[in-house]
């Protein structure tokens, strides 16, 4: 979703709501981390206060995992928050985190809130906090069984 955003960035009290779904297409699997198995809902205001364009939005999806212990495939459901400075341009030439451009007074909003949500996903997953995993040596789920062979660990 393209965001315009002309008078929301010259319009001091000028507020925007917007409501959107990044479609799976846009999302693909993402390499070691698991595959989205809903579209990215993503909703909420840009509003200019005082001069400053603050965008204000929250995500939600599915995603299919695999446990990084135990190998079992899950499903889980997340929710971010995010804020973020709109600006028209940097008044220096070095990169900044702080703020988001908006060159030509746009916003491509799929585009912001995959890298938000890329960045906000853990990089190991358990299917649950107390996942014991697998035995090192004979592979039993010790979520399921005790493991009997000689490589048990106490």
């Amino acid at each position: 979703m393209i965001l315009e955003l002309k008078r929301l960035l010259y319009v001091v009290g000028e507020k925007k709501s917007f409501e959107c779904s990044i479609p799976l297409e846009e999302l693909g699997r993402l390499h070691g981390v698991g595959t989205f198995l809903t579209p990215v809902k993503a909703e909420g205001t840009v509003e200019n206060r005082t001069g400053v364009c603050e965008l204000a939005y929250s995500v939600t999806f599915t995603m299919g995992l695999e446990c990084d212990r135990c190998l079992k495939e899950f499903e889980r459901e997340y929710k971010f928050d995010f804020r973020h400075i709109l600006v028209k341009s940097l008044n220096s030439e070095d990169e900044n985190d702080e703020y988001v451009v908006c060159e030509d007074n746009t916003l491509d909003l799929n585009e912001l809130a995959i890298s938000d949500l890329l960045l906000q996903l853990p990089t190991k997953v358990l299917c649950r906090d107390d996942c014991k995993g697998l035995c090192q040596k004979c592979g039993t789920d010790l979520n399921v069984s005790e493991c009997t062979c000689d490589g048990k660990q106490s």
